[in-house]
């Protein structure tokens, strides 16, 4: 259990079944045309999986974010820490505001969409704030940001100078939220909350 930021197929992603997306699918494409924009319907399939091919993204919300959500308050206003760290989808296309519709996402009665163009430049905000240092994994198929900073990060902390080998966990949330935008954009698929 717990939660997660998951990337999304086409199958899932428009399924009407209890666990998928559907509803939302549905409900974000009326906001779009009723917006003047063109609906989101080019969500590519699932792949197989295949480790390290940055086909999918997955990674669980464990570490504590108090230290994170303190970096946003210093360097992001209060709408970008929102837009930032706190939507329930994030997709691959730029949208002016947020959208919210009312489906209940899980952890709150309403889902809240934003546009990976918007929140990347934030997450990249706090990755120089912090140095996040090059050697990050840039794709994520299954856990492997959780799994980098748990052994590798923590090695290469003792060699490294920069503000990011102060907390590990704020630089695991600084590149979960960078790799999630990069991910969406480059594969052009929703990640959801879940």
């Amino acid at each position: 259990m717990g939660v997660y930021l998951v990337s999304v197929g086409a199958e899932e992603w428009f399924g009407e079944e209890e666990d998928g997306w559907g509803e939302v699918a549905s409900a974000l494409n009326a906001e779009l045309r009723r917006r003047g924009l063109p609906p989101y319907e080019d969500v590519p399939p699932e792949t197989d999986f295949a480790a390290g091919s940055g086909q999918a993204f997955e990674e669980k919300l464990t570490p504590s974010m108090t230290g994170f959500l303190a970096l946003c308050e210093t360097h992001l206003s209060q709408e970008e820490s929102e837009s930032l760290c706190g939507w329930t989808v994030v997709v691959p296309f730029s949208l002016d505001e947020e959208i919210w519709l009312p489906i209940d996402s899980g952890y709150c009665e309403s889902t809240m969409v934003v546009g990976a163009p918007q929140v990347l430049p934030l997450a990249e905000k706090l990755a120089a704030a912090i140095e996040l240092p090059p050697e990050t994994p840039a794709t994520c198929d299954n856990l492997d940001l959780s799994m980098w900073f748990r052994d590798q990060a923590k090695e290469l902390a003792t060699t490294r100078t920069g503000l990011w080998v102060t907390d590990l966990d704020t630089a695991f949330y600084v590149a979960l939220f960078l790799r999630a935008a990069q991910h969406s954009i480059r594969r052009g698929c929703p990640i959801v909350c879940t």
